[in-house]
């Protein structure tokens, strides 16, 4: 496995665990998070490994999820490095 998918899954497995796991549904959070149902089901996928494709999530969807989450970029970095 490369390093940048290496990376794509460390954010989504981060994501999927402490936030969307724990959202009434996954519509909920994507509703919350301005972002699409479609993407918080590749989100969810990606950090089950039952994704088909490869995700390449955008630095503008991760900054609107960090913003709802009242983290920034920096901090959530630091964060999925640990």
């Amino acid at each position: 496995m490369d390093e940048e998918n290496e990376v794509t899954i460390a954010i989504c497995k981060y994501i999927y665990t402490n936030w969307v796991s724990k959202a009434k549904s996954q519509r909920d959070f994507a509703s919350k998070c301005d972002i699409e149902e479609s993407t918080v089901r590749k989100i969810k996928n990606i950090a089950l490994g039952t994704a088909k494709t490869e995700y390449n999530m955008s630095i503008k969807t991760l900054a609107k999820i960090c913003r709802k989450k009242e983290i920034t970029l920096e901090e959530f970095f630091r964060k999925i490095n640990k």
